[in-house]
């Protein structure tokens, strides 16, 4: 039987993980570093608690591992996104070098491969220069944006009857994915041969077709019934809407040059890339997304 520790086990991607690998017959620990670790995951034969920028940690919930699982959280409360970034990447190297020989699985993101002005994207460009120095069996599974993040900007478009979009043209078809398709890819990856001779493998994971800003406007409307229309939110009105939000400048500066790359056509899988399509179809994505939100306001009130 395989044992997986997988890191951010209580996230979107990493429950579905979980819940796959342990419908698998694989023991499956589930780190979480913020829930309380009586918490219970579908799938998970443990969960434990452990920060991510704290190695010691780390290594005593790898060891005995057959595979790792590791997602890099990245916080918009964050002064400095790409140092805590490069902390938690220093910390999770440092855990490794007892474990040379353990398979390990990194969540990236689609952009990766570029090294600067991408925004986010290069932020997991150095992740994976990083990692890519240790001797451990390495896949980076780069992933679409994730359907589900549209779905934050619902509030505003009931009372504007818009959803404003940073993706223009409005009409360009855009690489997404539901996170759940994500963690189940990641799963059946865990579960295969791992990489040899090296080279770290790299997946990239999308949605079953692209959809254009227009698409998700449409999507948004019918899954909750109103009038909603896609429109271009202007460029100097990207970065204090993302603050206004509760960002740090340095995170909204961030996302901005993403979005100034995503337009550009910058953010893509590379010519013969290994891509992978989750089945999951955008309007079944959002429904799930805001029934959820749904649900932890009626928690929260209770």
């Amino acid at each position: 039987m395989n044992t997986i520790a997988v890191f951010g086990a209580s996230g979107h991607i990493g429950t579905a993980t979980v819940r796959r690998l342990g419908g698998s017959g694989a023991s499956v620990r589930a780190v979480v570093s913020r829930t309380p670790a009586d918490t219970r995951i579908e799938g998970a034969a443990a969960v434990m608690r452990a920060d991510l920028l704290d190695p010691q940690a780390v290594a005593a919930v790898v060891e005995g591992c057959d595979g790792v699982q590791v997602i890099f959280p990245l916080s918009p409360a964050a002064k400095d996104p790409g140092a805590v970034m490069a902390g938690f990447v220093t910390s999770l190297a440092q855990a490794l070098r007892a474990f040379p020989s353990l398979p390990v699985l990194a969540v990236s993101d689609y952009g990766a491969q570029t090294p600067s002005g991408t925004g986010i994207p290069a932020l997991f460009h150095q992740i994976e220069v990083r990692l890519g120095e240790l001797p451990n069996p390495l896949t980076f599974v780069r992933s679409a944006e994730h359907m589900h993040n549209w779905a934050r900007q619902l509030p505003v478009a009931l009372k504007t009857e818009a959803l404003a979009s940073p993706h223009q043209p409005l009409d360009r078809p855009l690489p997404m994915v539901h996170a759940a398709d994500v963690g189940a890819i990641t799963a059946e990856i865990l579960l295969s041969a791992p990489p040899q001779g090296g080279s770290p493998r790299v997946v990239h994971v999308e949605g079953p077709r692209r959809y254009t800003a227009r698409e998700v406007a449409s999507a948004l409307a019918e899954v909750t019934g109103t009038d909603i229309t896609a429109r271009e939110l202007p460029r100097e009105e990207w970065e204090p809407t993302v603050t206004a939000a509760g960002a740090t400048p340095a995170f909204a500066k961030l996302n901005a040059e993403f979005f100034d790359a995503h337009n550009r056509g910058l953010i893509q899988p590379p010519a013969g890339a290994d891509v992978r399509h989750g089945s999951t179809p955008l309007n079944d994505a959002l429904a799930f997304a805001i029934n959820s939100i749904g649900a932890d306001r009626q928690t929260a009130r209770r």
